[in-house]
């Protein structure tokens, strides 16, 4: 250090220092989080965070595999993206999942893996007419549930509108898919969201597809920090596949 005034400052040397000295923390808590983590044990710990945006659906059908295995051990967190984040990067969490991607830069190393992209439909009640649903035609005029202002999938939803020059009529907008969900089956408005997260309404006849909104998707994202080595369960859940 040196002083300057009332106060101290690291010197050129000491920030050198001060880096090692991170790298030495960061590796010390990899190893612990390695250790709680089974490896090499019978018992495997899997500990994921899951973004609040995404939908419950997704991570059910992607973690199902594991849950009939008695040799894993599956730890779930949900909250914000920067919470989770946070978590991953002290490595008390193996896998953050999420449907935003993130940047990776000096500090934070991130790794963020494409998992699944699926198209985005346009979802509502049980329609009386035997007659395709056509687009944009049938669009124009209807009232909407969508996903919230800051959503990718509104903001590729609202150039489509765009393009195919019409206006609808918001009914509610909603960051939450559990909420999205709810009133995508109660409102009586049409959805704009992937099947994934009204596959249960959609197999009871609760609900219909009424058309694929052509160019739109949601991206599904697995994230992880940098490690050494990574379990073979979150090596294979980024590989797509599940764990055997």
């Amino acid at each position: 250090f040196e002083r300057t005034a009332r106060s101290l400052q690291l010197t050129e040397f000491g920030a050198v220092v001060l880096d090692y000295a991170d790298s030495i923390f960061g590796l010390a808590q990899e190893f612990m989080a390695t250790v709680r983590g089974g490896l090499d044990q019978r018992v495997q710990q899997l500990c994921v965070g899951v973004v609040a945006t995404l939908s419950r659906n997704f991570t059910e059908n992607l973690l199902r595999p594991l849950f009939t295995r008695a040799e894993v051990r599956l730890t779930l967190q949900s909250g914000s993206l920067e919470e989770m984040l946070e978590r991953l990067s002290v490595h008390n969490l193996d896998v953050v999942l999420s449907n935003t991607p993130v940047v990776p830069n000096a500090s934070r190393p991130w790794r963020c893996l494409l998992l699944a992209r699926q198209a985005v439909c346009m979802i509502g009640p049980r329609r009386a007419s035997r007659h395709r649903f056509r687009l944009p035609e049938d669009a124009v005029g209807q009232r909407f549930v969508l996903p919230g202002p800051s959503s990718d999938v509104r903001t590729q939803f609202n150039l489509w509108c765009e393009k195919a020059r019409i206006q609808v009529e918001l009914a509610a907008e909603v960051d939450d898919m559990a909420m999205l969900r709810l009133l995508a089956r109660d409102s009586g408005a049409i959805a704009v969201l992937p099947e994934v997260v009204v596959q249960d309404e959609l197999r009871e006849g609760r609900l219909q597809r009424y058309c694929v909104i052509p160019g739109v998707f949601e991206n599904f994202y697995g994230i992880t920090a940098f490690r050494h080595r990574h379990s073979a369960l979150v090596q294979k859940l980024l590989a797509g596949a599940a764990p055997n």
